[in-house]
């Protein structure tokens, strides 16, 4: 069974080819599509973002499940019917509390291993590989952070808002404390899609890679 994970280096909407992709990869017409997040106020209003590009392909159900206020069980009940799974952007130091220090984490990944797309958004891709990296950007310590992550893919690191952060050195120091990785930085507007693991595919404005430590984009 392929394993299908999405990476978007920004929040919402989909690429729109990945946008495809992702609903070629679904289940669909067998189940909704679930989309976590962490609450914020005014979040029904910001939905349609996530949703809409799948809405022109004729995906039309979905399963908003804004956490903490969603209890877990009805969470993994909705995640274990579902065709495919989105996780959205915020602060990833919640996301890591709220999914991955959870039961729901195991779900995501067994469903991840049945073949269910997954697609992170900033946050919920910073969380999707198995150690989790986090930019001093994107918490109120300001200091390089890093902690357990939802094991989707192995050894591989990325940074999000690549550019638009210059997130240079956060990737090259991710990369002094963890060797024999991969080491990606995504930008906005941009979706690095892995199958089985391995950077399949890219749209938007630019991946890059560090690799002997050149960071070169990936054209």
């Amino acid at each position: 069974m392929d394993n299908h994970l999405f990476l978007f280096g920004g929040g919402p909407p989909f690429t729109m080819n990945m946008a495809e992709l992702f609903a070629n990869k679904t289940s669909h017409p067998e189940g909704p599509i679930s989309i976590l997040f962490v609450e914020r106020d005014g979040w029904e209003d910001y939905m349609p973002v996530y949703t809409g590009e799948l809405e022109k392909l004729g995906i039309s159900e979905f399963y908003y499940l804004p956490l903490p206020a969603t209890p877990i069980e009805q969470v993994i009940d909705c995640l274990s019917k579902s065709a495919g799974i989105m996780i959205g952007g915020g602060d990833t130091n919640l996301y890591a509390d709220y999914i991955v220090e959870t039961d729901i984490s195991n779900v995501i990944k067994d469903r991840y291993e049945q073949g269910i797309p997954v697609a992170g958004f900033s946050a919920g891709a910073l969380i999707s590989p198995k150690l989790c990296v986090i930019s001093p950007k994107d918490n109120v310590q300001n200091e390089f952070q890093h902690r357990r992550g939802l094991g989707l893919i192995s050894d591989v690191l990325i940074a999000v808002h690549f550019s638009q952060w210059n997130e240079e050195h956060h990737l090259r120091n991710a990369a002094s404390h963890f060797s024999d990785h991969e080491y990606y930085g995504i930008d906005e507007n941009t979706c690095a899609y892995f199958l089985n693991g391995n950077l399949e595919a890219m749209e938007g404005e630019g991946v890059y890679r560090l690799e002997n430590e050149m960071i070169k984009k990936i054209n």
